[in-house]
């Protein structure tokens, strides 16, 4: 059975593949690759568009020219925002430079990039011994790539995710957590807690996240940036651009490669 199978958000046995394809891959917007999971390692480049890896723990978001680092074992889907260019190199399940034990998006220098696409370009290349180097010199680089916070985390507790819901269907949603709170049923004392203990982070900083997964996607989409700004709930183009270019270092209008 073929590693890459396209899903319209259809529930799906979780399948394993015991060997983690070198592949690249097209996926239309809306698409993914059903659960699965792999006896080792992965990289997830995303050569255009937005890749987002789900796990039971949250949501992983790689924009372009990004990568994401799957460890051996995680059962975890993919969907893609915008048309995405995925390119996949499976590692061996001792070959972890980063000591990495959770899915991370990893930044992506030039020569890494060129890595990647060498291995994906060839999958099959019958060189073993050039494999081995490319494998090796593109470890080293992982080895120094660095990690962004890109992971948007899923509640357990059922009022939290009741209420992550609420700002999932609109992430404009400017509410306080105390109004929030009473359409879920809660305070904003309790909810505040279960931020910390459930999701490891505030409920400024969750809504952040998510309102800056959401702008990556429609950003994939080619979606303008005022109108962004607007439907992911900042005040001003201006606001969004100031967040965008403190959390990935550059702009929106820099963010699909050319």
């Amino acid at each position: 059975m073929s590693e890459i199978r396209q899903s319209q958000n259809r529930p799906a046995a979780i399948r394993h593949t015991p060997v983690a394809p070198t592949i690249t891959h097209a996926l239309a917007p809306g698409t993914g690759i059903d659960a699965h999971h792999h006896d080792d390692h992965q990289i997830a480049y995303a050569g255009r568009g937005v890749l987002a890896v789900t796990t039971h723990a949250g949501t992983w978001v790689a924009p372009a020219n990004r990568a994401l680092w799957v460890p051996a074992g995680t059962v975890h889907s993919h969907r893609a925002h915008g048309a995405l260019e995925l390119h996949l190199v499976g590692l061996p399940a001792d070959a972890n430079p980063l000591g990495l034990a959770e899915p991370t998006v990893l930044t992506v220098s030039p020569l890494l990039r060129e890595l990647i696409l060498a291995c994906t370009r060839a999958p099959e290349d019958p060189d073993a011994g050039r494999r081995l180097r490319l494998r090796a010199v593109l470890l080293d680089q992982l080895s120094v790539s660095s990690q962004l916070p890109l992971h948007l985390p899923a509640p357990t507790d059922p009022t939290l995710r009741a209420l992550c819901a609420i700002l999932h269907a609109d992430p404009a949603d400017h509410r306080t957590l105390a109004a929030l709170g009473r359409e879920v049923g809660a305070s904003d004392r309790t909810l505040s807690r279960l931020f910390q203990t459930d999701l490891g982070m505030t409920f400024p900083r969750w809504r952040t996240h998510l309102r800056l997964y959401h702008a990556l996607a429609l950003l994939a989409e080619d979606t303008p940036v005022t109108t962004v700004a607007h439907r992911c709930g900042w005040s001003s183009a201006s606001a969004f651009i100031d967040v965008f270019r403190r959390t990935f270092g550059h702009t929106p209008g820099a963010h699909h490669p050319g």
